[in-house]
């Protein structure tokens, strides 16, 4: 068996094009007596290796390869196949007349958007992205060009743009296998696609949005397979594991998640939903929309259209006799009041709320409309949190700061990497190799008996943080710790805490301390 990716001439790379590879789990690598050798993860699946001869035209020796090594000679040899397959697509033509949107007909657009090779284009668009590990796929009209971007690690990464002419095919395509209405180009539409591939499925939420230019397209792609539902795997500390513990095991009372989109809050809750999975118990979420499926859990898909709004649907979860509700997130005062009136009469109710740090989440709360008193009383724990990029096992040091984030550290932070031996990373910078993964910094804000007080007085953040429990620490803090451990690197702790009002209020200083 093949542990490693072996190197392959092009003329043998071409016999086989990325889509037929990906789905037949097979590629070329050489050639022995005539015959093409064919690395396979089954080598055992003759039917593969029947359909990969008639695609190259000659018989074929199978071989085994390892799923590493066939993911990175996939990756190295075929990573480009859609750019050449758009250039390819796109010779020829008059670029105006094909870009121009208003001179095409919805009919038009239907069998541009059904042409075989076109169909192949936005295929293999979406499985290089899936196989990047991609959470995101941007298509960016402008005047001139149509960019793609893959959003890997919490980066946006651009990729070879396909030519301006193929626009509208794309597009249309994508609108297609989305459900969505081609013949709409004005209105922001929502759809959904799945599929499968290497034999798990794959569900993608699309989003567009008009533009001057033409429909800006989102695609999010849930792999329920990459997602890790273990807090220690996404990188919460050993204490704060303890306390999210201690929490999910109360009876009732609430606890939230708070952070900016794509803080990585909905993957949170559903690790904790897995961890207090019990057969005993009925654990029930509302979401919009439902990201991923968990066994044992009764998930909600919110549907506004009918009628299903997040405060509708926890009226009817509650009637449901449930011992846990997860409502995806706390919009609006109805919702507020409703999920805290379950956490007062015997349900653990966790949820999410978009603010910039833990002791923002108790303001949101009173200015849609909750008593402080209730507030004060039901709530148990506020958990702040961000993504950073994690450096890749050849990086993981310890890694001095730059001149540039040293300015931005105290004397207490700037102590923690004294004696780092790794050469400074600016992130900015840095290649592709240098990191793989994200971490999570997080800060766990455990209502104490003075907080509630506190809170019943409406005390603003601030003076909310001064009566936080003693081993209470920050994002920032958090960060930086995970930095001295050569987890991550202090430009992608600040990078990713540089909103957190907890940090800005406390100052430089306090952002350091062992609160």
């Amino acid at each position: 068996m093949l542990t490693e990716a072996p190197s392959v001439e092009r003329a043998i790379a071409r016999l086989m094009g990325g889509d037929d590879i990906a789905r037949l789990h097979a590629a070329p690598i050489g050639e022995r007596d005539g015959r093409v050798v064919l690395a396979m993860l089954d080598p055992r699946d003759w039917a593969s290796a029947d359909e990969a001869s008639l695609i190259v035209g000659r018989p074929v020796t199978p071989v085994a390869i390892a799923e590493p090594a066939f993911r990175a000679l996939v990756q190295r040899e075929y990573g480009t196949t859609a750019a050449a397959m758009a250039a390819s697509l796109g010779e020829g033509g008059d670029d105006e007349i094909m870009a121009n949107l208003e001179s095409i007909e919805a009919e038009d657009l239907h069998r541009m958007a059904e042409q075989p090779s076109l169909i192949n284009l936005v295929n293999l668009l979406i499985l290089e992205a899936i196989r990047l590990g991609a959470s995101d796929v941007h298509v960016e009209p402008f005047e001139r060009d149509l960019k793609v971007k893959y959003r890997i690690d919490g980066v946006l990464v651009e990729q070879q743009p396909p030519p301006k002419r193929l626009q509208p095919a794309i597009t249309s395509r994508i609108k297609i296998m989305a459900g969505m209405n081609i013949a709409e180009r004005y209105a922001p539409q929502d759809g959904h696609i799945t599929l499968r591939f290497d034999g798990r499925k794959i569900d993608i939420r699309v989003s567009t949005a008009p533009t001057i230019y033409g429909e800006s397209i989102v695609m999010r792609v849930l792999d329920k397979q990459s997602l890790q539902l273990d807090l220690e795997t996404l990188g919460m500390r050993k204490t704060d594991r303890d306390e999210v513990d201690r929490l999910i095991a109360i009876p009732h009372g609430m606890v939230l998640v708070t952070g900016p989109t794509g803080s990585g809050k909905t993957t949170s809750l559903y690790a904790a939903l897995s961890k207090l999975y019990d057969p005993r118990k009925k654990i029930i979420t509302i979401e919009d929309p439902v990201e991923y499926e968990l066994e044992g859990v009764n998930q909600i898909p919110v549907n506004p259209k009918r009628g299903l709004s997040f405060a509708s649907g926890l009226r009817s979860i509650l009637r449901q006799d449930p011992d846990v509700v997860m409502v995806g997130e706390i919009r609006d005062g109805e919702t507020a009041e409703i999920a805290v009136r379950a956490a007062m009469t015997g349900h653990l109710i966790l949820s999410t709320l978009h603010t910039n740090d833990a002791a923002s989440a108790i303001g949101r709360m009173l200015d849609m409309g909750i008593e402080p008193f209730l507030l004060a009383s039901v709530l148990e724990a506020v958990i702040a949190q961000r993504l950073g990029r994690r450096l890749a096992r050849a990086y993981a040091m310890p890694h001095r700061p730059t001149e540039g984030e040293l300015q931005r550290l105290t004397a207490e932070e700037r102590a923690m990497f004294a004696n780092a031996t790794g050469e400074a990373i600016d992130s900015h910078d840095a290649g592709d190799a240098v990191f793989k993964g994200r971490i999570g910094f997080y800060e766990v804000m455990t209502v104490t008996r003075a907080m509630r007080a506190a809170i019943g007085e409406r005390m603003n953040a601030q003076q909310l943080l001064e009566t936080a429990a003693s081993s209470h620490i920050t994002m920032r803090r958090d960060g930086l710790l995970k930095a001295a451990q050569g987890l991550t690197t202090v430009g992608e702790v600040l990078r990713a805490t540089q909103d957190s009002g907890t940090d800005m209020m406390l100052g430089g200083d306090a952002a350091g301390d062992d609160r």
